[in-house]
């Protein structure tokens, strides 16, 4: 074998690693509305596929306030929930828009209350990598080792790409969710909104279905004949109001 060759065929593994956890995190995320359920399935994909990496957790802030955490493993959970602090390598990633690196944690004095914590839980090393995610969230993907310098080069670059990969996959979700929030608002004022409502009420009795389910019979028959909303429900209120032929 030549040792040469070694390096780079490892380098080559890494980068195929990362590219596989990116296309996992894709394909998990892309459909998802609601923000925390899109967080743990960020945590949980990848501690399972960043090889060396035991322990994933996700610290959120929303207007410069804690907005919530993800943790790969409920356990881990208080290392990165503010609410326990400021000192943490999530909060000074976050603070200093910057890679946070502790390869073993056994002399680190940066976070004194936190790094007791951790250790007791088992970390041995951590990589904190800021995400940004849109005007109001921004937060920390956090790594944790199990043992001491684990934690590699590649493991950093593997970080950098990941922040920045899962900054634009939850600023879509957090997207999602705000359209599906005002869709679900137009729907409810639809449910009560003359014909329409009168329409929704004629497919309720007939189907005995709820509301929503009736409009998404309106809105198939709407798309099916290539015809507005409000057209569809005018045009069944008058078939039903005809008077019956003797």
């Amino acid at each position: 074998m030549n040792l040469d060759t070694q390096e780079p065929v490892v380098e080559r593994l890494g980068v195929l690693e990362t590219a596989a956890l990116l296309r996992e995190l894709t394909a998990g995320l892309i459909g998802l509305t609601d923000f925390d359920e899109a967080l743990l399935a960020l945590v949980r994909v990848t501690r399972d596929a960043v090889a060396g990496v035991r322990w994933c957790g996700f610290t959120a802030l929303r207007a410069g306030e804690p907005a919530g955490v993800a943790a790969s493993d409920d356990r881990m959970a208080g290392l990165d929930d503010l609410r326990h602090g400021p000192d943490s390598p999530a909060m000074e990633a976050i603070r200093r828009r910057e890679m946070i690196l502790a390869v073993d944690l056994t002399g680190e004095a940066r976070w004194p209350d936190w790094t007791p914590r951790a250790r007791d839980l088992g970390v041995r090393g951590v990589i904190s990598a800021p995400v940004d995610i849109d005007d109001q969230v921004i937060g920390a993907i956090n790594l944790y080792a199990a043992a001491p310098d684990v934690l590699t080069p590649q493991h950093q670059l593997t970080a950098m790409l990941l922040a920045e990969h899962a900054g634009l996959l939850l600023a879509a979700v957090r997207d999602r969710g705000r359209q599906q929030a005002l869709a679900g608002e137009r729907d409810a004022s639809l449910l009560h909104e003359g014909v329409v409502g009168q329409a929704i009420g004629v497919i309720m009795t007939q189907r005995g279905c709820p509301a929503v389910e009736a409009l998404d019979v309106l809105r198939t028959a709407a798309s099916s004949l290539d015809i507005p909303l409000r057209e569809v429900a005018e045009r069944l209120v008058r078939t039903v109001s005809r008077p019956r032929e003797s």
